[in-house]
């Protein structure tokens, strides 16, 4: 990259930065941030419990939006107290009197379930405000039980809601807050079918929506779209509510197992689609054979390739259809794909400007995305460097381990075969049984469990990446920052 297309991108980073600045000006005051002396004594209260001495800037600015109904995404991370900030005004809103579900929280994992009802249960106190935590892996028993006694606010994995509301042991029909925690997590895991099946079961009247997600790529985006109607967006890296931008970050790894991290970081994040850069034609081409081999939709851009080979590539960058491309910067320049969720560089560039040219392929069209480093200890202290001449925030991750990916795959695979299991006629739930003498059987041997896993590692391939539809009727700018001061027309429900 020469001197002037570096100016050039300089100039068009300001020139972005200036635009979203004066767009959010007006949409930044729509609510003004509450500190705790704003705040009603049964809040103060409810703080106490908790041990909250002040209020998370996610909570200052985020609890306006909830109390006022007004349709709302934020970009924060796990620890930044986004729990509170939608848990507090939805205690507020709740009728103790009223024994239905008022409010629902989605969530990604059991855990985080767990985690969020505990929270709310504390907030609570002896309100008489009910709150249950509904997720798979565990008997239907309590959780019919909560609903029987009419819980107040849901907690839950979308998969094991639906199940309730198939069920109706759960109904919605008194929703008045819907909110999606950790939404990013949630598409990763494979709950989009799911999700759109529980937007069946929504009322047709007014639901205010809530997002929080640590991104907005394309595909979050898209289910902002689909879920919440002319939302602000709120990012928690300045003052003001503003257009999406990218996450730096990074991961230490040895030198001789970069192949495998990036495997397990892969298999973790489970990217819509990725540029993963290395310096070297034969790295690329190295890095793309370990791809294929594990089985993920892979190609390599080098000038090595033919001219043909180098289309054939090119054009399934286009379309959309290829996951995964390795590439060097030489190959890679020009290339524009404006739904990239993810770039890796799998080896950090020696000049700092190529780094720039890198992370900025990600994060566009008012997106967000994730530039990540896959660093040794050398590397990592180059990498700050760049992070201190251009002033960015670069923060380090810590590497999954192996148990780390068995884990989040388990998950995974197990919101899949629910969905599918659900997907089944009477038919085709009678014709399988004829099965279950011979699943039991393999599961008593360590044979029969290599088997097992054997079927379940090529169903994960298969069911793995089936990303939502993208609406393309809807401008992305729009849905991430709207200053209009005119009244909006509410929705319920959208098919």
């Amino acid at each position: 990259m020469n001197q002037e297309e570096i100016d050039s991108l300089v100039e068009m980073a300001k020139v972005e930065i200036e635009a979203a600045e004066q767009e959010t000006t007006a949409v930044s005051s729509r609510f003004p941030s509450v500190q705790v002396e704003d705040l009603p004594d049964s809040w103060r209260e409810a703080m106490a419990r908790a041990g909250w001495t002040k209020l998370m800037p996610v909570q200052s600015k985020a609890m306006p939006y909830v109390m006022a109904n007004y349709d709302l995404m934020v970009q924060s991370r796990t620890g930044s107290g986004k729990t509170g900030a939608f848990i507090l005004p939805i205690l507020e809103r709740v009728n103790p009197l009223l024994n239905a579900c008022q409010a629902l929280v989605l969530v990604p994992t059991r855990e985080l379930a767990q985690q969020v009802t505990d929270e709310a249960k504390m907030l609570a106190g002896e309100t008489g405000v009910r709150v249950t935590a509904v997720y798979g892996g565990v008997g239907y028993g309590n959780q019919l039980q909560a609903m029987r006694q009419g819980a107040h606010i849901v907690v839950g994995t979308p998969g094991r809601l639906l199940d309730h509301l198939l069920r109706r042991s759960l109904t919605l029909n008194e929703l008045q807050i819907l909110v999606f925690d950790e939404a990013d997590r949630m598409l990763s895991m494979g709950f989009y079918p799911d999700m759109k099946q529980v937007q069946r079961y929504l009322p047709q009247r007014r639901v205010g929506s809530f997002m929080f997600s640590a991104t907005f790529p394309p595909r979050v985006l898209s289910l902002a779209r689909q879920f919440l109607h002319e939302p602000d967006f709120m990012g928690l890296s300045t003052d003001n509510v503003h257009v999406a931008e990218t996450t730096h970050c990074y991961y230490v790894v040895p030198p001789t197992d970069k192949d495998r991290s990036l495997v397990r970081l892969i298999e973790i994040e489970n990217p819509d689609s990725a540029i993963i850069f290395c310096n070297t034609k034969m790295k690329v081409n190295y890095v793309r054979v370990v791809l294929q081999r594990f089985g993920y939709d892979a190609d390599e851009l080098s000038s090595d390739l033919s001219q043909k080979d180098r289309e054939r590539v090119l054009q399934r960058v286009r379309d959309g259809k290829l996951r995964f491309l390795v590439a060097t910067d030489v190959a890679a320049r020009g290339i524009d794909i404006p739904e990239l969720s993810h770039v890796i560089q799998y080896e950090p560039p020696e000049d700092h400007e190529v780094y720039i040219h890198r992370a900025g392929r990600t994060g566009r069209a008012g997106a967000s995305g994730e530039a990540i480093s896959l660093v040794d200890f050398t590397e990592k202290m180059k990498l700050k460097q760049i992070a201190k001449r251009y002033e960015m925030t670069l923060e380090e991750r810590p590497l999954p381990s192996d148990e780390d990916v068995a884990r989040v795959v388990a998950e995974r695979m197990m919101v899949l075969l629910e969905t599918k299991l659900r997907e089944r006629d009477k038919l085709q739930a009678e014709r399988m049984q004829r099965f279950v003498p011979l699943a039991r059987q393999l599961a008593e041997s360590e044979e029969g469990l290599a088997l097992l896993a054997m079927l379940l590692d090529d169903s994960y391939q298969q069911l793995l990446y089936t990303p939502p539809p993208v609406e393309a009727t809807t401008d992305t700018r729009s849905t991430v920052s709207s200053s209009s001061s005119k009244p909006r027309r509410r929705r319920g429900r959208r098919n």
